[in-house]
């Protein structure tokens, strides 16, 4: 996910689809120690995806309540 389509999405929005990336991530380390999966590099893309999710969520915070 692009920095610039995270940035559109409004601010609950952004905490849930956190949230379901953090559950997905779980289920498919779950998967992948069950039985490999074909690509692991999902897996690091998910977790650089939900980092930057949570640090434009911050930044966002951080303005609001400086304003």
């Amino acid at each position: 996910m692009k920095a610039k389509e995270i940035r559109e999405m409004a601010l609950k929005d952004l905490e849930e689809r956190i949230e379901t990336e953090k559950q997905n991530l779980s289920v498919m380390k779950m998967n992948h120690v069950i039985s490999p999966l074909d690509n692991t590099s999902v897996i690091a893309k998910s977790r650089r995806d939900i980092a930057r999710m949570i640090t434009i969520l911050e930044q966002r915070k951080k303005n609001e309540s400086a304003q």
